[in-house]
């Protein structure tokens, strides 16, 4: 976890992160606890507890889903005043684009771009009505350095979210919302090593062996190691803090130094 945390810093703050069960999303939720704030997430299955936060079974990759937590939010805590789309990630074959069906390119739309979409539609109002709020989305290096063998689908709705979250940071700062996206690199999850051993089985070989391809692919991490997840999720809780009151409609690339270019 991070050091030297304000735990006072969201005190009476409100906040929904999605996806906050694993990996990135739960490191969020742990930060923004640590900082006093009353936070909610939600999961399709069955979670580990995290202490302190709501939890909600709800499949955000739906309309129905991202509803029920949406109303969760609001019968139990009132509102919220930070809205954290972590939610997201790949289960997509290796194979290149021809290997994605139609179901695959639809999957990966409903958990990367329009989770976000539809608790924004959903959520954003209610900051609008009180002229106050911070969103943050998680999109990804990918959106400007995909993958092609694996995760072209993924990449492309990060890259959607990415100008999603740009053209409405256009509507909502005259409103008092502020919206930033946070675009992380390689992280340390579960999921990492879920996506290696998809990989693995598309090309035959090693785990060690798919790791290195990927890093091929991006062209190696500069500072020699992924980011960890509470790294990235400092990130996150800075841009929905008072600290960042100045900053909105921005990306913070967080990566290691893996996009070389400005």
């Amino acid at each position: 976890m991070s050091a030297a945390v304000d735990t006072k810093e969201f005190a009476g703050k409100r906040v929904l992160v999605s996806g906050g069960t694993k990996g990135l999303g739960r490191a969020t939720v742990m930060r923004f606890l640590q900082g006093g704030a009353q936070v909610i997430t939600a999961a399709r299955g069955d979670a580990d507890p995290i202490a302190g936060a709501i939890f909600v079974r709800a499949d955000l990759t739906t309309a129905e889903g991202s509803e029920s937590l949406a109303n969760a939010a609001r019968d139990r805590m009132g509102g919220i005043d930070i809205l954290a789309h972590v939610v997201g990630g790949s289960a997509s074959p290796g194979g290149g684009f021809v290997a994605l069906t139609d179901e695959h390119w639809l999957a990966e739309l409903n958990l990367n771009l329009l989770a976000a979409v539809r608790l924004d539609r959903l959520l954003v109002p209610h900051m609008i009505d009180r002229g106050a709020g911070a969103v943050v989305h998680v999109t990804s290096i990918q959106s400007i350095l995909p993958l092609p063998e694996s995760t072209t689908a993924y990449a492309a709705a990060k890259a959607a979210l990415r100008t999603y979250s740009k053209s409405i940071s256009k509507e909502l700062g005259p409103k008092g919302v502020r919206v930033n996206a946070v675009s992380p690199g390689w992280i340390m999850t579960e999921s990492t090593a879920e996506f290696l051993e998809r990989l693995r089985a598309a090309n035959g070989g090693t785990i060690e062996e798919a790791r290195q391809r990927v890093l091929d692919g991006l062209g190696g991490i500069p500072i020699g190691r992924a980011a960890e997840p509470h790294e990235v999720a400092d990130l996150i809780a800075y841009l929905a803090s008072d600290r960042a009151a100045a900053i909105h409609g921005a990306e913070f690339i967080i990566d290691g130094g893996t996009v070389r270019t400005v």
